[in-house]
């Protein structure tokens, strides 16, 4: 076995690996290898980084729609539609001219239809609808003369 392995040791090229022209290709095959190396590194920073200023970007543009949205919003509230509607919703007002008719309940309630069970399922309020839905749900129940009682 020891014989074996001087055999392979003489017969290894041991001078050409003392050859400058040897030496000078391994070393510049590392520094291209180091290179290389870097250049990868410098593209992956590149990649994430990119991916970085994308997502902020679309969070940016997202952040500016909503303000754009608060604002429209904020604007509707100033005119003076929103306040007439408020007006009438919260403190029961109207506008010049108009008449209330207070009916009261027990009258109402006798003068209601009998409505079929199929139909009362489908015309129940609905706790997610806006103010406006309701409102326009709630006067077709009035037209249509559709009971809006739980049982």
């Amino acid at each position: 076995m020891i014989d074996k392995i001087k055999k392979y040791y003489r017969s290894m090229p041991w001078e050409s690996l003392r050859d400058m022209r040897t030496i000078g290709m391994l070393v510049f095959v590392v520094i291209v290898v180091l290179i290389t190396w870097s250049g990868v590194k410098t593209v992956q920073t590149n990649y994430n980084l990119q991916k970085q200023v994308a997502t902020l970007q679309e969070q940016n543009q997202v952040q500016k729609l909503e303000n754009d949205n608060l604002q429209l919003e904020n604007d509707y509230y100033n005119t003076n539609q929103y306040l007439d509607l408020s007006a009438r919703q919260e403190f029961g007002l109207g506008a010049p001219g108009e008449k209330e008719l207070l009916v009261p309940q027990s009258v109402a309630l006798a003068n209601l239809a009998a409505i079929p069970a199929s139909q009362t399922t489908s015309t129940k309020p609905n706790i997610h609808q806006s103010v406006y839905e309701r409102n326009f749900e709630a006067w077709m129940d009035f037209f249509l003369r559709r009971s809006t009682i739980s049982d």
